[in-house]
């Protein structure tokens, strides 16, 4: 499979991810105040924010379309830890954050951003394992960030502003292989 069809799926099913209340207002919000892609995060110090767009970056690398760092993901998540997660969340995705890169400096003696892209996978693959629920937070957040996007929406989805007729089921191949963004 490649990673279009792999987006193409994933857009079907993302709107089947069980999101929190906070995930839903903030992503409805988060978009339009992210910062220019690159931009320092505000509300994390720089290993954490070197660690937290590496993590992106594994999860939604650029290919033959934008990857996370292209359209902001990291931003849309520093807005979202600011403004709209609940205490709890936050405190869950700093752990996540510390928790990656303590296990790339106990693995490979380096900072997670730091190792190259198989010792990354490595690592995370073992967060996974050991804690699924900060790899479940990171692929959700990565996940909104990246399809509520404007460049994605627009250039890998189908987006239609003034959206006309709803039809609930149709071919992907009779409307140019993209999956539609209302």
């Amino acid at each position: 499979m490649n990673r279009r069809e792999a987006l193409k799926r994933t857009g079907l099913l993302f709107g089947a991810t069980a999101l929190s209340a906070s995930s839903i207002t903030g992503a409805l919000h988060a978009q339009s105040q992210s910062a220019t892609p690159g931009s320092a995060l505000k509300n994390f110090t720089a290993v954490e924010a070197d660690t937290l767009r590496a993590v992106v970056d594994r999860i939604l690398p650029r290919t033959d379309t934008p990857g996370a760092l292209d359209v902001g993901v990291p931003e849309y998540i520093d807005v979202m830890y600011g403004e709209y997660m609940t205490p709890e969340e936050k405190e869950k995705l700093k752990h996540g954050v510390v928790q990656t890169n303590g296990d790339s400096r106990v693995a490979y003696g380096a900072r997670f951003a730091d190792l190259d892209g198989e010792q990354q996978d490595a690592v995370l693959k073992e967060l996974a394992e050991s804690n699924p629920s900060h790899m479940r937070q990171f692929r959700d957040l990565a996940l909104t960030g990246y399809f509520t996007s404007e460049r994605v929406m627009k250039n890998v989805l189908n987006y239609d502003f003034i959206p006309g007729v709803w039809q609930g089921c149709v071919d992907v191949s009779k409307v140019g292989n993209k999956v539609w963004a209302h």
